[in-house]
């Protein structure tokens, strides 16, 4: 169940980012598009300035005093022809705005036949919006959007001011551009452009793909440390279940002997055996170290019942450090297999023989663990490291050659390193260093 509900999550995590993604590349495609438009209409804008500055002012006065299709008239058509040529404009012309609404054509340059351009009448009025004649009517320049058009078809038109040398405001200086010739320069733009929104595509899958490897990078590594963890959760358990057994067995064998002894009247004799028998009890309540860290005071605890039960002289040194830049999973499972390993070794040697000693302390620099063990030597300090290789005897049910392979690799992931010193005195020590950094 909970599986089904983090794929539904994964899934629809994928399906929001194709979306808000597939939002981002309309947007910019739109953002081009309007882009295109305005840049067209500011370089039109800038071009009726540069014409409303150039026409010849004397010659334009005189036509507006005798409004006639005379030499005046012309004259200025002609240049304003030119002009349509040169900018590839639908319509270039003049207007007159006497008032905020309407305006008026008063000469057209277009370069159809001079026949239709005659026939164009003076004080025409034009399709500009009331909009944008209230902007001239004000002085000011105008641009309008893509106009529809019955007549004409679809265009945008800018206007900006003739005035003579007074700055006196004589008409406007209009032009007018093809919506296909926008839509034109709009598919060029793009098609400039189409690398961009290949490479927004293809990155977007990249993220999509990053994402799943991560999440199923992610899912594996949990797995590992969740069978780590269970590997060192079960073998402790069954280690202090195994305690626990012996010590409720030699309870019963202690009950055994005193109840025989009071029972055959030998009173002093079962004193006797009960204060040794408290003496083991004060060991075994003497077994809690003054640890900062739970995890590790657990542990030890543990390990030093389970040393008990063997017979195995066990020293235990901590310092007061946290230890909280290691992971508690991970240092449980550094010292617990570091610790079964030298009960193991030492379990070889007789019970006089079996000694432990475990150091947790830090530096400035590193946390270090340092377990000492008596024991046969260990030969091939390397080899010891590799998965599935053991010293120890083959025993049905157990997988051997797992613990120091997986304490390398827990060790690794910190930075750190591991080392084995064995001597033929019988003496091996294990020692762990974690850089604090």
């Amino acid at each position: 169940m909970k599986s089904h509900k983090v794929k539904i999550i994964f899934v629809l995590l994928i399906v929001l980012l194709l979306f808000f993604s597939t939002i981002n590349v309309y947007i910019s495609y739109t953002r081009m598009k309007n882009t295109v438009e305005e840049s067209i209409a500011n370089q039109s804008l800038k071009a009726a300035q540069s014409i409303a500055s150039s026409i010849d002012i004397e010659t334009y006065q005189k036509f507006l005093s005798e409004p006639g299709k005379n030499e005046y008239y012309q004259a200025i058509q002609n240049y304003l022809i030119d002009a349509r040529e040169k900018l590839d404009a639908l319509y270039v012309y003049t207007l007159e705005i006497d008032n905020p609404k309407v305006s008026k054509t008063m000469i057209l340059g277009y370069s159809g036949k001079i026949d239709s351009l005659m026939d164009y009448p003076i004080g025409e009025p034009c399709t500009v919006p009331a909009e944008q004649v209230k902007l001239a009517y004000e002085g000011k320049t105008y641009v309008t959007e893509v106009l529809k058009d019955p007549d004409y078809g679809d265009y945008l038109s800018v206007g900006a001011p003739i005035k003579n040398e007074e700055g006196k405001v004589l008409g406007y200086l209009g032009i007018d551009i093809s919506a296909d010739s926008i839509n034109q320069i709009k598919e060029t733009v793009l098609k400039r452009n189409i690398l961009n929104f290949v490479f927004n595509g293809v990155f977007i899958f990249i993220v999509i793909g990053s994402f799943v490897f991560m999440q199923r990078w992610y899912r594996r590594e949990v797995a590992k440390e969740v069978g780590y963890t269970e590997i060192t959760y079960q073998t402790e358990i069954k280690t202090l279940i195994t305690s626990v057994s012996s010590l409720r067995h030699d309870f019963s064998n202690h009950i055994l002997v005193l109840h025989g002894l009071l029972k055959i009247g030998e009173s002093d004799k079962a004193l006797q055996y009960a204060s040794s028998l408290f003496k083991e009890v004060e060991t075994i309540e003497s077994i809690q170290p003054d640890i900062e860290h739970p995890g590790l005071s657990i542990l030890l605890q543990t390990k030093k019942v389970a040393a008990l039960n063997h017979r195995i002289d066990m020293e235990i040194t901590i310092s007061p450090v946290t230890f909280d830049r290691i992971k508690t999973t991970d240092l449980i499972i550094v010292l617990s297999n570091l610790i079964d390993n030298a009960m193991d070794a030492t379990m070889e040697l007789p019970e006089a023989g079996r000694k432990i000693t475990i150091d947790c302390s830090s530096n400035n620099t590193h946390y270090l663990f340092k377990v000492t063990n008596t024991g046969p030597e260990i030969l091939d300090k390397e080899l010891i490291f590799k998965r599935g290789h053991s010293t120890k005897k083959e025993e049905l049910g157990k997988d051997r050659g797992q613990g120091l392979f997986i304490v390398k690799e827990v060790v690794k992931k910190y930075n750190g390193k591991i080392s084995i010193e064995s001597s033929e005195d019988l003496v091996t020590t294990a020692v762990v260093e974690i850089p604090l950094k």
